[in-house]
C-alpha cells in the first residue's frame, strides 16, 4: 500500500488579499477627493464662513434656512411642498384638502432634522424615524442591518473630508437598500447633516438652495463629487445672500418699530425672521399676542413697507418680509 501523500511546501509568495468591499468604494472616493482638492477647499471655506455667521447670528436664522432648504428639497424630490404650506404644517399642523399628507409628513420630517437634534451617524434608524414592521419575514433584511452596512462604509471613510463623505453617502443610499418613496429627501437630509458635522453654527450644509444641481446623478465618483461641490457652492452662496437680506431687514425693522410700545412688534419681527411666511393665526400662536393686536401690527408694518401680503386674498392671508 502506498504511504500517505506528502504535501509539497508552498514556496509561492502570498497573493494580495481581497479587500473588503467598503475599502474599494472608499478608495474610489479618496481618489475623487484628491482630484478636486482645490474645489473642495473652496467649498469647505464657504461652509465655514456660513457656520461662523450662523453661530454669531440669532437662532431664527437657522430655523429660517432649514425651512427654505426643506421646501426646496421637496421640489427636487417631486413632492412640491411650498414654503407657505410647510410653514403652516410645521407650526400648526394645518393642511388643505389639496395637500398630500404623506408629502407633508416627509418634508416636515426634513425640516425637523435640519433644524436640530442628534445627527444620523449616532443612530440612523432613529434619525430616519423608521423601524421594521412588527411582523417581518425571516428572510427579509432588517432596517438595522441595512443601516449598519451603510454606516460601516461611512466609518471606513472617516479620513475623508465630511463634504466628500456626505456625497459618497448620498450616492450609496439606494445601493445600501435604504431607499423607499421618500429616499431622495432622506438621503439628502442625512448627507447635509454629515457635511456640516464639523461645525457648531450650521446644523446642515445647504444642498437644494439654488437649484439642487449637486444632487443629480452622474457616472463616476469624480464626476459626482465635482457636481456635488458645484451644487453645494451655489447653495451656500444663496444661503449667505439670504442672510444678508434678512439681516438688513432686521436692522430696518428694528429702527422702524422702535417708536411702537409693547412687546408685539418685536415678537412679530422675530417670527418674521424665523419663518419665511407667516399667517395671522401663526403669528398669534408664535407671539402669544391677541388676534386683534397681531392684525393691527401686521397692517402697520405693511403700510410702512416692512412686510408684504403674498396671497392677494381677503382671507387666509400670508405675509413675508419685504427685502
Amino acid at each position: 500500500m502506498p504511504g500517505p501523500l506528502e504535501e509539497e511546501p508552498d514556496d509561492l509568495p502570498p497573493g494580495p488579499r481581497a479587500e473588503p468591499p467598503e475599502t474599494a468604494v472608499v478608495n474610489d472616493w479618496a481618489k475623487a477627493e484628491g482630484l478636486h482638492a482645490a474645489r473642495l477647499a473652496r467649498v469647505a471655506g464657504r461652509l465655514g464662513a456660513l457656520d461662523d455667521r450662523l453661530q454669531r447670528g440669532p437662532e431664527g436664522w437657522r430655523h429660517r434656512l432649514a425651512l427654505i432648504e426643506a421646501a426646496d428639497l421637496s421640489w427636487f424630490a417631486g413632492d412640491r411642498v411650498s414654503s407657505d404650506r410647510l410653514a403652516l404644517w410645521v407650526s400648526m399642523r394645518l393642511s388643505g384638502a389639496q395637500d398630500d399628507p404623506n408629502a407633508l409628513a416627509r418634508v416636515g420630517w426634513a425640516a425637523r432634522r435640519l433644524i436640530g437634534g442628534p445627527g444620523p451617524e449616532a443612530d440612523l434608524a432613529a434619525f430616519l424615524d423608521r423601524r421594521d414592521p412588527e411582523t417581518i419575514e425571516d428572510s427579509a433584511e432588517r432596517l438595522q442591518d441595512r443601516a449598519g452596512g451603510w454606516l460601516d462604509v461611512m466609518a471606513a471613510a472617516a479620513e475623508l473630508h465630511p463634504v466628500t463623505r456626505a456625497c459618497m453617502g448620498f450616492h450609496l443610499w439606494s445601493l445600501a437598500g435604504l431607499g423607499h418613496h421618500g429616499d431622495q429627501i432622506e438621503a439628502a437630509v442625512t448627507a447635509s447633516r454629515i457635511a456640516a458635522s464639523d461645525g457648531s453654527g450650521a446644523i446642515f450644509a445647504p444642498l437644494a438652495m439654488g437649484g439642487a444641481g449637486g444632487l443629480r446623478a452622474s457616472s463616476s465618483p469624480a464626476e459626482r463629487l465635482a457636481r456635488w461641490l458645484d451644487g453645494m457652492n451655489s447653495a451656500i452662496l444663496t444661503a449667505m445672500r439670504h442672510l444678508d437680506e434678512i439681516e438688513a431687514w432686521g436692522s430696518r425693522a428694528e429702527e422702524t418699530t422702535s417708536q411702537l410700545s409693547g412687546r408685539t412688534p418685536m415678537a412679530l419681527c422675530s417670527a418674521l425672521t424665523e419663518w419665511p411666511l407667516v399667517s395671522a393665526p401663526m403669528a398669534e400662536t408664535l407671539t402669544g399676542a391677541s388676534r386683534t393686536a397681531v392684525q393691527r401690527n401686521l397692517a402697520w408694518m405693511g403700510e410702512r413697507g416692512l412686510i408684504r401680503e403674498v396671497t392677494g386674498q381677503g382671507r387666509f392671508r400670508m405675509w413675508r418680509v419685504a427685502f
